[in-house]
């Protein structure tokens, strides 16, 4: 965010860049013009009230001329010294919703993990702002919301995905006041109800698997199948796995999706990692060795088919650990802390384990695929 004199020759000749860019006005302060990737400018003005700061759309860059932005900006900045809160509300909620959206999506990027930043934004762009894009952020009502989650109802996952992102862009409104406190017109929207997708493997079917892992020893994308299957990690815990993080008989995952955690590790799990070369950082390295392997999900459909299993996918090698872990008599808890859950409403609701409990159930699970490994 730069600082400079805004004239309206420097106002035309900003261009923009990957990312949003804000110039702000040595004149004025508070007072600046915003450069979106697309090329779009827009004047706003920041303002404080009641101890909270306010930031307004003055105008298109490309239309209002400088000098009127800058009246505007005054005005509104009166207008929260002489405490007329109405107009500045008023003034706030005429705010075209994309733009309040950019603004939370700036301040949530310190919140959300780069994937679900992508994920988030994906969601915006394809379900939420077809419908919103253009109107006043102050305007957007309960029933406009429902009507939309409605007309989703052939894509009930997107919807059911996309809702919560409104729902913090309309919550995060609020808090840069942009909307009055206690107004989110997402707080009553119901999800769609769907059938599970959970898929969980039989024991013939995990030694189906197991017999064509077999016949890849020596690949490093079966020795990452393998490791899954022994731990119920997900996905990219494994596969981001570095050497560091592999000693004394766990994994200690530094950035897994619920923070960091210890992933205790069966005979059988340390077998998988004791046969694979420790060469530089990554336990399953790319080709140049500078970054994790690629490709382990066509790998997985290889797998699959060869084994019979068509309609499994990678994720439900997490499913059936818990549920093998269940039949091994397994309590909820347990398998809470074997999957690192982290809400109370998942599995560890009430009740803390000792480590030796944990160790106990890895060791249970540890056989079905495969045999006992070596201690």
């Amino acid at each position: 965010m730069a600082n400079r004199h805004l004239n309206q020759r420097l106002i035309d000749t900003l261009k923009p860049s990957k990312s949003v860019r804000e110039v702000r006005d040595t004149e004025l302060r508070g007072f600046g013009v915003r450069i979106l990737p697309s090329g779009r400018k827009s004047y706003f003005v920041h303002s404080q009230t009641d101890g909270r700061r306010v930031w307004t759309k003055v105008g298109d860059a490309d239309a209002m001329p400088l000098a009127d932005a800058r009246d505007l900006a005054r005005s509104n900045q009166a207008a929260c010294r002489t405490g007329n809160q109405s107009r500045l509300w008023e003034i706030a909620a005429e705010t075209p919703f994309e733009d309040v959206a950019d603004a939370v999506f700036r301040r949530q990027s310190r919140h959300w993990k780069p994937g679900t930043l992508e994920v988030n934004r994906r969601y915006l762009k394809n379900q939420i702002l077809p419908r919103f894009r253009g109107q006043p952020i102050g305007a957007i009502t309960s029933a406009d919301v429902q009507q939309w989650f409605a007309s989703l109802r052939s894509t009930p996952a997107a919807a059911d995905r996309a809702a919560p992102v409104l729902s913090v862009i309309m919550r995060e409104a609020e808090t840069l006041g942009f909307r009055p406190e206690d107004t989110n017109p997402c707080e009553n929207i119901r999800r769609y109800r769907r059938r599970g997708r959970e898929r969980f493997l039989s024991q013939e079917e995990t030694r189906r698997l197991g017999t064509v892992l077999k016949s890849h020893d020596g690949h490093i994308l079966a020795a990452a199948v393998k490791l899954l299957a022994l731990t119920g990690c997900r996905k990219s815990e494994i596969m981001t796995l570095q050497w560091q993080d592999c000693r004394d008989g766990h994994l200690f995952l530094r950035d897994g999706k619920t923070g960091p955690r210890t992933v205790w590790l069966s005979s059988a799990a340390r077998t998988v990692l004791d046969d694979l070369p420790r060469n530089g950082v990554w336990v399953f390295p790319g080709r140049s060795g500078t970054a994790p392997a690629k490709g382990l999900n066509k790998f997985w459909l290889k797998l699959r088919n060869d084994a019979g299993l068509r309609d499994v996918r990678l994720h439900d090698l997490r499913h059936s650990y818990a549920s093998f872990a269940l039949q091994s008599g397994e309590t909820v808890p347990t398998i809470g802390r074997l999957l690192g859950h982290s809400k109370p409403e998942t599995t560890l609701k009430y009740i803390h384990l000792a480590d030796q409990a944990v160790r106990d159930a890895v060791d249970a699970v540890a056989p079905i695929l495969g045999g006992e490994g070596r201690s």
